[in-house]
């Protein structure tokens, strides 16, 4: 994991944001806010590599920097990884944080289906994960319901609804088509989105 901004060497509770940030919308915004509820420190992850879609429009560079325009408003840092499950990072978190700080990944119903359902290739994994990390799913398109076994370690992140449908693609798709998507981003970074994605 190689930081590009860091806020704190070792908070006492962690909240991790990854994604492919192509590029960050204002539901990635909204995610990172309501996380604040359950953890002191966000830390917003951008894969090297994506385990479930190819890389293509803007670069890890130019993503990470639009994440550092950002206004966020919560204490939060910015990494590069060369893993993209949610395992790997975990991993890679835990060599720069240490065992003692609670670690959560925010995410949307959407994705905490796949990585509940993900084929990892040996039996045991998810169970694995969620004794080293939790998991804050926020509704996107219908509420989730986890597994009973699962309950204690996954908890609903309260989120308006209003950007359930916002998403990268969108963004990307309107700018294609000469449709309005600036309210689909961060005002902060609309001129950058414009110059890479135009």
């Amino acid at each position: 994991m190689e930081f590009y901004q860091r806020s704190s060497p070792k908070p006492r509770s962690l909240a991790v944001l990854a994604g492919s940030f192509n590029p960050p919308t204002v539901a990635h915004v909204e995610l990172a806010q309501a996380a604040t509820l359950h953890a002191e420190e966000i830390l917003c992850v951008v894969p090297s590599a994506l385990p479930h879609k190819g890389y293509f429009g803007a670069t890890l560079a130019e993503r990470l920097e639009m994440l550092a325009s950002v206004d966020i408003q919560v204490q939060y840092s910015i990494a590069a990884t060369e893993g993209g499950l949610f395992l790997d990072i975990a991993r890679e978190c835990r060599e720069h944080y240490g065992a003692d700080t609670r670690l959560f990944f925010a995410c949307g119903r959407d994705a905490a289906e796949r990585i509940l359902t993900w084929d990892y290739g040996r039996p045991g994994v998810v169970e694995e994960m969620l004794r080293d990390f939790e998991l804050l799913v926020a509704r996107r398109g219908g509420a989730f319901s986890p597994p009973p076994s699962f309950r204690r370690r996954i908890h609903e992140l309260a989120t308006s609804g209003e950007h359930d449908a916002v998403s990268s693609s969108e963004v990307r798709q309107r700018i294609a088509r000469g449709q309005p998507w600036e309210h689909l981003v961060p005002a902060t970074i609309a001129r950058r989105v414009r110059e890479i994605y135009s």
